[in-house]
């Protein structure tokens, strides 16, 4: 962060970094993955101090992690029949989303409520295009994006 409060960013090639950087990443990765249950387990993994991780560790990450896609969360309307739900998570197979949580309620007078929440960086449509496709399954009453 500069003296402003206000973080600038750079990116640099990797290979100009010190190795540093690349173990700070490493060991969040530990951390997240849970392969280390503390930053001093993930720290010694890596080989660094703790105090080196905690200097870095909000400064540092891998680029992709900026480029992700963002993440949607559709409430989709279905209605109570067998394969309706299987037919919308084919529809978000299909554009290659990751679906990251699927919740749904128990059906009343015939109708189910779905809000699934999906990352959208591989899909090979736009979120606009899913929409429609979801809009138009056969089942399906409702879609509306509330996040994202």
């Amino acid at each position: 962060m500069n003296n402003g409060g206000t973080p600038k960013y750079f990116l640099v090639e990797a290979s100009v970094l010190p190795e540093i950087f690349f173990k700070v990443v490493k060991a969040k990765e530990i951390l997240q993955t849970g392969e280390a249950a503390t930053v001093a387990e993930a720290a010694n993994a890596v080989g660094i101090s703790r105090s080196a991780y905690y200097k870095y560790k909000d400064s540092v990450s891998q680029f992709q992690d900026f480029e992700r896609g963002r993440i949607i969360t559709f409430h989709i309307t279905l209605k109570d029949k067998m394969g309706v739900l299987s037919t919308v998570l084919a529809a978000f197979a299909n554009t290659g989303a990751n679906i990251l949580t699927i919740n749904q309620s128990i059906p009343i007078n015939g109708t189910a409520i779905v809000t699934i929440s999906a990352e959208t960086s591989s899909m090979n449509i736009s979120s606009e295009e899913l929409m429609g496709n979801l809009q138009s399954t056969i089942g399906v009453k409702k879609v509306e994006v509330i996040a994202g």
